[in-house]
């Protein structure tokens, strides 16, 4: 039996390792009424031999934790996409995965839930930063509406 090793796909996976530090703006939604800005600390690591990217997430309003975060990447070779499971503070069962794909240095997962179809853009810049854009869309994926914008950088 061949065992596997990890492939191009989770070296991609992989530029996200390391802590980050973030400035956000959140979009009025049903959960911010008003826009408002916020930071916050990313800490990424590749486990499970390399296979799984792992990411843990606080969203800070000066001192104040205001939400929090645990993320599970992947890719699934049978369905040659990457897949994202996330978990939070708002305590809602993740459902199914996101999936992705990578076109350049553009990272995209979507995936659909009762509160609608969910888009989640993360873009590598050539200064070692990155920018992560969080949209949601009640029509299909026509329209959407901003809930998040950030730029990371490693801390």
């Amino acid at each position: 039996m061949n065992i596997p090793t990890p492939g191009p796909e989770h070296a991609q996976l992989a530029r996200l390792a390391g802590t980050w530090l973030g400035e956000e703006t959140m979009h009025p939604s049903s959960w911010t009424p008003q826009a408002r800005q916020a930071t916050s600390k990313i800490t990424c690591d590749m486990l499970l031999d390399g296979f799984f990217l792992v990411s843990d997430y606080e969203q800070y309003s000066g001192d104040t934790v205001t939400f929090r975060g645990h993320g599970v990447y992947g890719w699934d070779p049978h369905k040659e996409r990457f897949t994202m499971h996330w978990f939070d503070s708002m305590g809602m069962d993740p459902g199914a995965p996101a999936l992705g794909t990578l076109e350049g240095n553009r990272l995209e997962f979507r995936n659909e839930s009762p509160m609608g179809m969910h888009r989640y853009v993360y873009e590598f810049q050539d200064d070692g930063t990155y920018t992560f854009h969080m949209g949601v869309s009640n029509d299909g994926g026509e329209t959407w509406q901003a809930q998040m914008d950030g730029k990371y950088r490693k801390a």
